[in-house]
């Protein structure tokens, strides 16, 4: 009984197979703006590419090592909508686009933003992996 118990409780702690690459950006940002560093690394083919303001992220164990627990930070402490979303698919291969709006307090700054997403993503198996990764933003003009 006890093995079964564990074997459980594994199971619930594996991330969720995401059936889509639009449930697969889902579940990522979820599991950023909840803290969940693992299951946000699992989504992340090793060796994904990542850019963003400017400089390139070459390895999902450099994202980890550099700027992930910036950006759990980040969403953990504001508050993201998805304005315009957009994916295509050919084969294995997906490109999910997305335009969100971003609002809340990030390092006692207000924060106003919005943001542009481009992820590259590839199937394996029954779920998809996150292989690319382009995120870009600007303040909202101010009222």
């Amino acid at each position: 009984m006890r093995s079964l118990a564990c074997l459980l409780l594994a199971l619930a702690s594996l991330p969720a197979i995401a059936a889509t690459p639009a449930e697969t950006m889902d579940a990522f940002q979820r599991a950023l703006a909840t803290g969940k560093r693992d299951a946000a690394l699992a989504l992340l083919s090793p060796k994904v590419q990542i850019f963003e303001s400017g400089y390139t992220e070459h390895s999902r164990d450099e994202y980890a090592a550099h700027h992930l627990d910036g950006d759990i930070e980040f969403l953990r402490t504001t508050q993201s909508r998805v304005l315009r979303h957009e994916e295509r698919r050919d084969g294995a291969t997906a490109i999910v686009m997305r335009e969100t709006e971003t609002t809340g307090s990030y390092q006692n700054a207000e924060v106003h933003v919005f943001g542009l997403e481009t992820a590259v993503l590839e199937q394996h198996g029954d779920g998809w992996l996150i292989v690319h990764l382009h995120w870009s933003s600007r303040k909202a003009k101010a009222k």
